[in-house]
């Protein structure tokens, strides 16, 4: 069963969706304000650290928590379909995950879609992983990480360091994944009743934005269509009640395949990245404490 405090989430989802006139676009600027304030409403871990820096232009952020192992990194892409999300918006959930991981986490703040398409977003997040590396962070003691589109971007900017002969980070970790620019996952229609948060038309219009033309099957952009061979280990976390389930059961199907380490963890009735509350619901608390542990344990 649910907690109360997720209930709540998931009954607020709901009316917003439901106060939405039918066939309204919604003003993207209004989008990237509004996940910005969702994300300000989680409280921050205590005595969290901010430190704004540039990653060869790319603007991050350093995230620190008291105490911990600042030789243990995790470069962090959000989500929010390409199109939406921010330093802000993701903030106060990365401060609970630099605790539970004990490590720094640099927050990476790629450039958007529609002013800026792929491979905007991975030229970016390739970016600042080697800018780590170049400002003290160790392969063998990093971790790439992100939710929803940064999720497959987390996949996307492995495969693209790989193929640029990068030395790898020890794991990756991707948080209900967005994969599939063809939204072909019998998930979109048979979870389309529980999901509170992603369908499949908003997901095909962020593609669009995404995409520009390019097709939906880019392996940099769809990494089910990638190479996913001489990947590090990977762990996928989803909720039983995401239209975005098949794609992170194709994501690991496929990496298995290629001979990747793939831990696969579906969290029964969650909702897609239910991590980003974390402070305020426990089982985001839970899940955050599970990715934190899988960090630490690849990159003792």
């Amino acid at each position: 069963m649910r907690s109360e405090q997720l209930e709540n989430i998931v009954t607020m989802m709901r009316t917003m969706i439901a106060g939405r006139p039918e066939g309204q676009e919604v003003d993207i600027e209004q989008m990237r304000s509004g996940y910005d304030m969702l994300g300000g409403m989680n409280p921050q871990s205590e005595g969290a650290v901010i430190e704004a820096v540039s990653a060869e232009g790319v603007p991050c952020e350093w995230i620190t928590t008291p105490g911990v192992d600042t030789a243990r990194t995790i470069v962090y892409v959000h989500g929010g379909g390409y199109a939406i999300g921010s330093l802000a918006s993701h903030r106060s959930m990365l401060t609970h995950l630099s605790a539970a991981a004990d490590a720094r986490v640099l927050a990476v703040d790629y450039r958007l879609a529609p002013e800026h398409a792929h491979p905007a977003a991975l030229d970016d997040a390739v970016a600042a992983y080697r800018w780590a590396l170049r400002n003290g962070a160790t392969p063998e003691r990093t971790v790439i990480a992100g939710d929803s589109a940064g999720g497959g971007l987390t996949v996307a900017t492995l495969v693209a360091l790989r193929d640029g002969g990068d030395a790898l980070p020890a794991a990756g970790v991707c948080l209900s994944p967005w994969v599939d620019m063809e939204a072909k996952g019998e998930s979109m229609q048979t979870k389309a009743d529980v999901d509170p948060m992603v369908n499949e038309a908003d997901l095909l219009k962020w593609a669009d934005y995404y995409l520009k033309g390019q097709s939906p099957t880019t392996p940099l952009a769809n990494p089910l269509h990638a190479d996913l061979k001489g990947l590090p280990p990977l762990l996928v976390h989803v909720g039983s009640h995401e239209v975005l389930l098949d794609d992170s059961k194709r994501l690991a199907e496929r990496a298995r395949a290629a001979g990747v380490d793939v831990t696969l963890e579906v969290a029964d009735e969650m909702i897609h990245v239910w991590h980003f509350f974390a402070g305020n619901v426990p089982e985001a608390d839970a899940s955050i404490a599970e990715v934190g542990a899988y960090v630490r344990s690849h990159t003792n």
